[in-house]
């Protein structure tokens, strides 16, 4: 079946736009990408199709429409619904702490010319919070349901990447420390050597992103330059 690109909506270098990519090259989906401004997102006509942005919903549609060999997405009932719940997990726990916690340890004072600490104590113990849930159940399991990564797994991924840019600046003990979460580490480690994740992790700079690109950007990666998205 010949497919037509699928247009992404787009600004480089933050993890939402970022998952969903990995995804669509989970599953070798043509696809390309329009850039736009953050704040235009949330403006017409793109409230008019998706009135806040949530990529959960993107995710779902294209396992649904497009998963239908289970690659990364289960049918049985049981695996199904975990999965879902693990993905409804990541944006309505993962995505926006990790968020506010980058917001207050990186860009508030640039704005606003304060630092409340306690925003910091705040979203940093969420961080943690959250890291530990899913160590708690990965020290049970190579992945979060069955035995085979999940688009679940995947969303988790491009927030992690940004934990330890966001929490550079915290020490003592609000400092992130990956060996107190080793089954975490693992996991994300096991998401990032993921032929998917690879080339989107060479693409996350570029404004216009293509399938096809990805994939030559996946040698940078693999040649050992460090890409960094926060």
């Amino acid at each position: 079946m010949d497919l037509k690109p699928i247009k992404l909506y787009w600004r480089e270098a933050v993890p939402n736009p970022s998952k969903i990519l990995i995804i669509l090259e989970e599953l070798n989906l043509p696809y390309e990408t329009s850039y736009v401004e953050y704040l235009a997102l949330k403006e017409e006509p793109y409230t008019d199709v998706n009135p806040n942005g949530r990529t959960g919903a993107i995710i779902l549609y294209l396992i649904e429409r497009y998963d239908k060999g289970n690659k990364i997405s289960y049918n049985t009932p049981t695996e199904k619904y975990l999965t879902q719940q693990w993905l409804f997990f990541q944006v309505s726990g993962q995505g926006p702490y990790f968020g506010q916690a980058a917001w207050f340890n990186i860009y508030h004072e640039r704005i606003y010319h304060e630092s409340p600490e306690s925003a910091k104590v705040r979203y940093g113990n969420e961080v943690k919070r959250i890291a530990g849930v899913l160590n708690g159940v990965l020290e049970k399991s190579k992945w979060l349901v069955g035995d085979k990564c999940t688009y679940a797994d995947l969303a988790f991924t491009t927030w992690n990447m940004t934990v330890e840019g966001f929490m550079e600046s915290r020490t003592g003990e609000h400092a992130w420390d990956p060996t107190e979460f080793p089954h975490f580490t693992r996991w994300y480690n096991d998401c990032c050597s993921r032929d998917s994740v690879k080339r989107v992790q060479g693409v996350m700079q570029q404004k216009e992103v293509k399938s096809g690109q990805a994939a030559e950007s996946e040698k940078e990666v693999g040649n050992g330059k460090d890409v960094k998205i926060c």
